[in-house]
Parts: structure tokens; sequence; C-alpha cells
């Protein structure tokens, strides 16, 4: 991309073209368009990246956000239920279909050894504690049908099955190497209507 002679408008284009999905052209057209809309859109949106900053962070025991000094819903949800997804973006994808009413865990990523992602960095340690205390009767597993995504399922299903508890994963409908946040409703309501046992192999 051409340098720019305003330092501090090619930093914000830099900064925006990191965004996931967002290239060069369209980092520069966003920048243009907040420059355009100070006050209606660039402050605000300063405003509330602050906010954000500030008062926004992950729970150490189920992975979802939280403000600052509230507890997590984890803390007061009696569900037996437990569905384990990748990210944030894949439970919201999870919830949007209105399928599930139990807890959710979110664990942070995936195991790659390309990537250097390890079980430590991911919580599945919290995620055994929490199947053991609250006596949990079911593990979904609701991950990513890509190789990261299935070393990650088997991992946790490894790390569970010597706990009295049912662990089952998505069926129909989950396409090889398909990505939970990008499934339709529809497809994602049947994947997991469908549910099915880890170990059965259909």
């Amino acid at each position: 991309m051409k340098k720019l002679k305003e330092p501090d408008l090619e930093n914000l284009i830099q900064l925006l073209s990191r965004l996931p999905s967002i290239g060069p052209k369209s980092a520069r057209r966003l920048a243009l368009h907040l420059i355009k809309h100070k006050s209606n859109l660039m402050i605000p949106l300063h405003q509330a990246i602050v906010k954000v900053q500030e008062n926004i962070i992950k729970c150490d025991i189920c992975g979802n956000l939280k403000s600052k000094g509230d507890k997590c819903i984890c803390a007061n949800d009696s569900s037996d239920q437990i569905c384990v997804v990748e990210n944030i973006a894949d439970m919201w994808a999870m919830e949007s279909t209105s399928v599930f009413k139990g807890q959710y865990h979110i664990l942070g990523g995936t195991l790659s050894a390309l990537n250097g992602s390890n079980p430590e960095q991911l919580l599945i340690n919290s995620l055994i504690e929490r199947v053991k205390k609250h006596k949990i009767k079911e593990v979904i597993l609701a991950i990513s049908a890509t190789i990261e995504g299935q070393t990650t399922a088997h991992y946790i299903h490894d790390s569970l099955k010597s706990l009295n508890v049912k662990i089952t994963k998505l069926a129909h409908g989950l396409p090889v190497g398909g990505e939970i946040e990008y499934l339709d409703d529809g497809t994602l309501f049947s994947a997991f209507k469908f549910r099915n046992s880890f170990n059965n192999k259909g």
C-alpha cells in the first residue's frame, strides 16, 4: 500500500487492517468514513472501545465475558448440561438458534501444535472442575469439524471419560472443516438437535 503523508491516519489504517476480514482497501474506506463522521461515529466508537477495554474481562471459570466486579452468569447457572465451544462467537451462534438452554464453556481456542496452543492455554482444566463440582450429566462438544477442533474434542473426551458424564457431539449437517461461527441457524439447530455419543462413529 502506498505510504500516506499523514502518519496518524496511516497508523489508523494499519490498525483497522488487522481486524478480521478487513484488508488495506477496506481499512482506508473505514478510516475515511470515521473521519467524515467524527461527532456521531468516531468519538462514540472511541468511548465505547475505552469502556470495553476498562470494564470487560474474561471469566476464569467459563471463559465468557463479564463486567469487572460482577459475578459471571456461570456462578448461578444450575443446569446439568454444559455446551463446550471454541470462542465467544460460537456461543453467540449457538444462542441464536435457541436450541440450548444450559451452561456454556468457552475454551478460548483449539489445540494446535502449529500455533503453539496447548491444553494449559485453554480452559480445559476449569471444564473438568465444573463437571465435578456441579455434577454435570452431559457435556456437549460443539467444536468445529476442523483437524484442530477434532483434536481438541478427543483430548476433552479423554480428560472426562473417567467421570460419570455423558459426552456428546454435534451431528447432522456439520460439514468436515466447518466452523461453528459460520454455519446458518438451521444447520446448527439440526446438528445440535440430533447430536450423538462422542464414541459413535456415525
